[in-house]
C-alpha cells in the first residue's frame, strides 16, 4: 500500500491518439484507486471478465456501446453517461456504433469484510 504522505496531486492529459488501453493511475499513484482509458474501435470488445473484489465506475466519454453486465443484462450507453459496476460481477463492454467507444474505467478495492 501507498504511504499517505507520498502521495501528490496531478493532471493527467491523454495522449491524442491514445492507444487501445492508457493507464491514469498506477498503484503508486493513489491510495486504493486504479484507472485507466479504453478506446474501442466498431464491434470491438474489452472482454468478459469479473470486478472479483472491486468497484467499477465507467464515464462513457465518446461513442456509444453496450455494457452487459450480472444482474442488468444488455444496457447501452453513450457519451455523458455513468455505469456502476459492483464487486464480483461479470461484465463486457462492446463498442456498439460507427465510431470509437471511448471511456475511461476507475476500480478501487472493496475493504475485507465489506459486502457483497
Amino acid at each position: 500500500m501507498t504511504e499517505l504522505n507520498s502521495l501528490q496531486p496531478f493532471v493527467f492529459t491523454p495522449p491524442e491518439n491514445p492507444p487501445h488501453y492508457v493507464r491514469i493511475l498506477a498503484a503508486d499513484q493513489t491510495v486504493a484507486m486504479k484507472s485507466g482509458m479504453v478506446t474501442l474501435s466498431p464491434g470491438q470488445s474489452v472482454g468478459e471478465h469479473s470486478t472479483e473484489r472491486h468497484e467499477e465506475q465507467l464515464v462513457i466519454l465518446e461513442g456509444s456501446g453496450v455494457v452487459v453486465a450480472d444482474g442488468m443484462g444488455e444496457q447501452e450507453v453513450s457519451a455523458g453517461q455513468f455505469v456502476y459496476i459492483p464487486p464480483e460481477t461479470r461484465h463486457n463492454v462492446i463498442a456498439a456504433s460507427d465510431s470509437l467507444l471511448r471511456y475511461v474505467f476507475i476500480v478501487c478495492r472493496v475493504p475485507t469484510g465489506s459486502a457483497p
